[in-house]
């Protein structure tokens, strides 16, 4: 038995949990995962199947920003780049599953096999994913928590190696995905951030090869993730039966949440005509507001930062231009239910 072959009973629907840190551009796939299992075998679903399967990129992917089940793309496939980013990938590929075991169409198996090696195959040995694969030599070739891009993998390969929904691929290729699950978990561990002889949370990407935190574009620093390290701690506190190691994890997690909550503030919009929005975020004192956290934390002084593109932080919103201002999401609520709800459940299924 494997290291965390016990994590593998955790139910389905606790597996699409996650925590978006901006508004992501989804796609439409989505959408149609909420459809009966009747219409699978319907003409409309056939439709939408083929203009799925129009974006499909010859690496087996889907790519980002972009409706896979609205008009058919008629492009070259050449020109079409997959990713792993902005929730691309995952979901039309359990939409292809769907059709599978509807039509138990040998095309739409294929489909589905090429982009399950898209998605397995773009994994590091240590158990991270770059944003891309081929992951290239920027920042995209780090492992990739931001907008919860490793953790949706995840919770796609467990879905893989354990949901009935999957019977139809191979068991070899279902171990396969156990393994690349329990190679997730382990590199999810290594990355955990320490910070003198404390535990913390999560950087939205780190080294591919030691685990530090990195630096991505030029305004998201190596820094300490108020957002993405929810969607980290939600997916080990699905696991069943776990180690000591990851108690802890997540304890520690927990402890830097509850640290590192903002109270007292309220970020509003304010009309602001000269801006290049209409409208300009202002943080204003409110005693009765409830607690924020920021998208990123100073590493050593653990303060938030915000940051222009010229990559200097800085310690107010206020500080950096309207354009990185405005357009980003620098405060959330992000890990108040898990705080206040979540965690407390968790504690009481290990009889804490």
């Amino acid at each position: 038995m494997t290291r965390f072959s016990c994590f593998f009973k955790t139910p389905l629907s606790l597996l699409l949990v996650v925590s978006f840190c901006s508004g992501l551009a989804q796609g439409k796939a989505r959408d149609y995962l909420k459809k009966k299992d009747e219409w699978y075998s319907g003409e409309e679903a056939k439709e939408v199947t083929t203009t799925i399967l129009s974006f499909q990129s010859e690496s087996g992917g889907w790519p980002k920003n972009v409706d896979t089940t609205g008009k058919k793309y008629e492009g070259k496939q050449s020109q079409l780049k997959a990713t792993y980013d902005n929730g691309a990938t995952t979901d039309e590929l359990r939409f292809l599953a769907r059709m599978v075991r509807a039509t138990d169409e040998e095309d739409y198996r294929e489909a589905f096999s090429e982009g399950l090696g898209y998605v397995l195959g773009g994994q590091y040995a240590n158990g991270g994913w770059p944003q891309y694969n081929p992951p290239g030599k920027g920042y995209h070739r780090h492992i990739t928590f931001n907008d919860n891009a490793m953790v949706r993998l995840l919770q796609f390969v467990r879905e893989v190696a354990n949901s009935s929904d999957y019977a139809f691929i191979k068991k070899s290729r279902r171990e396969a995905a156990a393994d690349s699950f329990e190679r997730g978990i382990a590199c999810i561990l290594k990355c955990q951030i320490r910070v003198g002889d404390q535990l913390t949370v999560w950087c939205a990407q780190h080294d591919k090869n030691d685990f530090r935190p990195k630096i991505a574009r030029s305004y998201e620093l190596a820094s300490l993730s108020g957002c993405e390290s929810v969607g980290i701690v939600r997916l080990l506190m699905s696991l069943d039966g776990p180690s000591p190691e990851v108690v802890n994890s997540i304890e520690a997690a927990a402890r830097w949440f509850e640290n590192a909550k903002l109270e007292g503030i309220r970020v509003v919009k304010v009309r602001d005509e000269k801006g290049p929005e209409g409208f300009n975020k202002v943080v204003k004192k409110d005693s009765s507001a409830p607690e924020l956290w920021a998208r990123f934390y100073d590493l050593e002084s653990n303060r938030a930062i915000f940051v222009d593109r010229d990559g200097v932080p800085k310690l107010n919103l206020a500080d950096i231009g309207d354009e990185r201002r405005n357009g980003y999401a620098w405060y959330g609520g992000w890990p108040k239910k898990l705080l206040e709800e979540e965690l407390g459940e968790w504690r009481k299924r290990l009889g804490k």
